[in-house]
């Protein structure tokens, strides 16, 4: 057998495990972040001290110039969560698709298809049925908000299935949940970007060139790309494209290749080692002050560690703790909080809400599904492997969980207008009541199809 081919199937393999561990554990503080904020905003007195906190001005000002603005006008905090703290979170998510195009997942085509062809379904029957639902109302500009996949939430739930879990449907999940990430990144590039200013674009372009030539000249110093990135961020910001898409868009140009070969930095470090000598053992055993020497060839191993990791992954696994960790939950508690008190109950089962709910709930299942089983049986992808239709109907259903993207696109359709603050509340509700659907179904569907896993730890096959 090939090996290349083995070598590539491995490093996608252990890709896809490496993005399925780290997102799965991002989802417990993301539930918690979301509880919290659901209870603090409908706590009488403490809950206008939540709602008037996020609207302090914010500044990293040096004279007249203030970095967080917007228009000349300060940024809220809330502003800076959804427009700069979400900026690093599509710029981690940039890095994230880069890197599944060029090892992981996105790499094979063949490999690809089922869940780039399954995403697309999930994106294009929850648009339409929304779109149907609000045809002439105030609230059809949401369309882009029930096409959404969460990937921490989603994950977070086949996580707690543990092993009973086949790693092809995990993969399938996070590789469709990517394609969703892409497909929600151009819904708003294009559809939600206003009064654009040419001439700050034509900046920003030159940038993103100065970043690529930076890339093609091998430069991999981490510090120029992220500078020169927060350049081309506060230039979008101004500009009347959304942001976060500068965020992707640098992320495409940091450099996946590092300065050494793996084998190159092996032989570094055993010519490096090699001038130790078995007489130093006793004097390195003690934790006796190093000499100059023996200082210069440990430093050599440094440097030889730092190059033989790309800037693409360094980046990507420096991000993902403070992302997972600390952005989505903080952007969970600042939009997640809805004031329930003054709603009537059976508002959220009418308009914008059960739009937002059918969406998520039947809209991603039936166009994931659908779109998946029409490419199996066409014959253009197969099925993941050890698994069956009823378990990848199940997944089908953990597509429903819209939560943090469908959040923010709801936010950049109805948070400038103050008017609109009801049909923001409403939509947040549906999010929440759609997606906790989607997962629970997915998870009650997925104990009772998967087979249970006996004392041995080895999963009991039925019949």
């Amino acid at each position: 057998m090939n090996t290349e081919f083995l070598s590539s199937n491995q490093s996608a393999f252990y890709a896809a495990r490496q993005a399925i561990r780290r997102h799965a554990t991002g989802g417990n503080i993301l539930i918690m972040a979301t509880l919290l904020a659901f209870v603090i905003a409908n706590i009488p007195y403490i809950n206008h001290m939540y709602f008037d906190f996020w609207n302090q001005e914010i500044r990293l000002q040096i004279g007249d110039f203030n970095l967080f603005s917007h228009n000349g006008h300060p940024m809220s905090l809330l502003s800076f969560i959804n427009d700069a703290l979400m900026a690093i979170f599509f710029f981690s998510i940039g890095l994230e698709i880069k890197r599944e195009i060029l090892v992981g997942e996105l790499s094979s085509f063949k490999q690809a298809l089922l869940p780039i062809i399954g995403a697309l379904g999930g994106m294009i029957v929850p648009v339409a049925i929304f779109l149907w639902l609000s045809i002439g109302t105030e609230y059809s500009v949401g369309a882009a908000i029930p096409m959404a996949t969460d990937i921490a939430f989603s994950l977070g739930i086949l996580a707690m299935l543990g092993d009973r879990v086949p790693i092809s449907l995990k993969i399938f999940l996070t590789t469709l949940a990517v394609v969703d990430d892409i497909g929600g990144i151009i819904v708003i590039a294009v559809f939600y970007s206003n009064h654009i200013e040419f001439l700050l674009l034509l900046y920003a372009a030159i940038l993103l060139c100065v970043l690529l030539l930076g890339s093609a000249l091998r430069i991999k110093s981490k510090i120029f790309y992220l500078l020169i990135g927060g350049v081309v961020w506060f230039l979008f910001l101004n500009s009347g494209i959304h942001p976060t898409i500068a965020g992707v868009l640098v992320a495409l140009c940091v450099p996946a290749t590092p300065v050494f070969a793996p084998q190159k930095y092996i032989k570094n470090i055993r010519t490096a080692i090699s001038h130790f000598r078995d007489v130093d053992d006793e004097m390195l055993a003690k934790r006796s002050i190093l000499n100059k020497e023996q200082m210069n060839w440990l430093k050599e191993i440094e440097s030889a560690s730092d190059k033989v990791i790309s800037p693409l992954q360094e980046l990507e696994d420096s991000l993902h703790p403070f992302v997972n960790f600390f952005i989505v939950p903080i952007f969970a508690f600042a939009n997640a909080g809805i004031y329930l008190l003054d709603m009537n109950p059976a508002s959220v089962f009418e308009g914008i809400g059960i739009a937002i709910i059918l969406g998520l709930v039947i809209g991603k299942f039936v166009g994931i599904f659908t779109f998946s089983w029409l490419t199996v049986k066409l014959r253009l992808a197969p099925m993941p492997s050890h698994s069956s239709w009823k378990e990848l109907a199940a997944v089908a259903m953990l597509g429903g969980i819209g939560f943090t993207v469908s959040l923010f696109i709801a936010t950049i359709s109805f948070g400038n207008n103050p008017a609109q603050a009801s049909l923001l509340n409403q939509a947040k509700l549906g999010i929440v009541i759609g997606s906790l659907t989607a997962g629970i179904i997915g998870f009650i569907c997925l104990h009772a199809i998967l087979p249970p896993i006996n004392s041995s730890g080895i999963e009991e096959k039925a019949g």
